[in-house]
């Protein structure tokens, strides 16, 4: 079973600023090794969207739904799992993406705003919802997914 240092291996991966909370999506907590079940699990957020015709079952949202991309790319962001984006979160995730090409007060501003912009009900924190809403015209179906056949 593939552990966290096989992941951080690939290239892709390695070069991404985001690449460590990607893998960490694939595993459990606590657990050092993804099992073929929970790997296929979170790869599947990554199926293109048309894929959903072939096995459409009304009673299941399929984990490649563009409501699943965004709640994976939204736990991506919320660091602490407690189901809101904070600034300090943003902020994280900011500095992780830009390295140190942007000065702090820089960042601090661009997370201010984004905050300002989606956060609805004035908690100074961003919920799923409001998340879904900001990106309510992102293509996330065409973002989020790789063809791994042809």
């Amino acid at each position: 079973m593939p552990g966290r240092e096989d992941f951080q291996r690939i290239p892709e991966l390695a070069i991404n600023p985001l690449g460590d909370r990607i893998i960490n999506a694939f595993f459990s907590e606590g657990d050092d090794q993804v099992n073929f079940r929970g790997f296929m699990r979170t790869l599947a957020h990554f199926r293109p969207v048309e894929d959903n015709e072939k096995n459409k079952d009304p009673n299941i949202e399929p984990l490649n739904s563009r409501n699943n991309k965004l709640l994976f790319a939204f736990r991506l962001y919320d660091l602490d799992r407690d189901d809101k984006i904070s600034r300090d979160e943003l902020l994280q995730v900011l500095r992780m993406m830009v390295g140190v090409n942007i000065s702090d007060e820089q960042l601090g501003s661009i997370a201010d705003r984004t905050i300002q912009e989606a956060d609805t009900n004035g908690d100074l924190c961003i919920s799923f919802n409001e998340f879904i809403k900001v990106l309510e015209k992102v293509d996330v179906e065409q973002k989020m997914s790789i063809r791994f056949l042809h």
